[in-house]
């Protein structure tokens, strides 16, 4: 890396290091390589720490840097694609759909957030919500972690006996499911910050950026279920089908 005169650069001295940095990346570094410490940046370019820290956070959330636990800042690989929606609708837990079973369990309706409550509508008001955990894995690396809250009129078939905990839950609670006629779903895409339990599921530091994936499935009587998956951003490049719609919306976060 050489260095570089940013005093008399009329942008943001964090917005242009940032720059220079990335042309680095792309010249001097390999990926999986260990960048030098901030201390050494810092004064390699002749800048303060707390410029070096937003510059690199930039490029983290742009995803050309990872910050690994007990490793330090290595450069990242390629985004991998992901496929969240293709030209077709299905139930979760149809075959091919990438994700993998972690647990579930049922919980009375004030363990879903408000936010999930809401879009649940009538269906999770006042009675139990199977909550399914899954994980989305990609060239041997988890991507993505989903919440999948399923309240308990979606699955009336759904028996204690058959599906005791765990795993076997919620491959009982995706199976009743799928019995369902799907009329439609709608999904929302937004930025967040990673939440304690989904950056150990990720191996991501608290408060690494995310993508929300959020989508309601519907039935002819209403919502049936309610996902919320969260997707590394350093890694994942979200692709969709070619009849998904984006519509831009200005709302409040829906937390899992």
């Amino acid at each position: 890396m050489g260095t570089t005169q940013l005093e008399t650069v009329p942008e943001p001295k964090y917005w242009h290091l940032k720059t220079v940095l990335s042309e680095a990346l792309d010249q001097d570094f390999a990926v999986g390589e260990v960048l030098p410490n901030e201390r050494e940046l810092a004064a390699r370019f002749g800048v303060a720490r707390a410029t070096l820290r937003q510059a690199l956070e930039q490029l983290e959330l742009e995803g050309r840097l990872q910050r690994r636990r007990g490793v330090g800042t290595t450069v990242a690989p390629p985004r991998v694609g992901v496929a969240v929606a293709s030209a077709g609708q299905s139930w979760p837990g149809e075959s091919a759909d990438g994700w993998e079973v972690v647990d579930a369990d049922v919980t009375d309706a004030a363990l879903p957030s408000a936010a999930v409550l809401k879009l649940l509508g009538g269906a999770g008001a006042d009675q139990p919500v199977h909550t399914v955990r899954r994980t989305r894995v990609s060239h041997g690396q988890a991507v993505a972690a989903e919440l999948l809250y399923v309240p308990a009129a979606s699955v009336p078939g759904l028996s204690a006996i058959d599906a005791p905990a765990g795993p076997a839950r919620a491959r009982a609670v995706l199976r009743e499911l799928q019995r369902l006629d799907l009329d439609g779903q709608d999904r929302s895409v937004e930025l967040g910050s990673a939440r304690a339990d989904d950056a150990k599921e990720l191996d991501r530091l608290p408060g690494a950026p995310v993508l929300v994936v959020t989508t309601r499935y519907f039935t002819a009587v209403g919502t049936a279920a309610v996902s919320v998956a969260t997707y590394r951003a350093d890694t994942c490049r979200l692709t969709f089908g070619d009849s998904v719609d984006v519509e831009i919306t200005h709302e409040a976060r829906v937390a899992s």
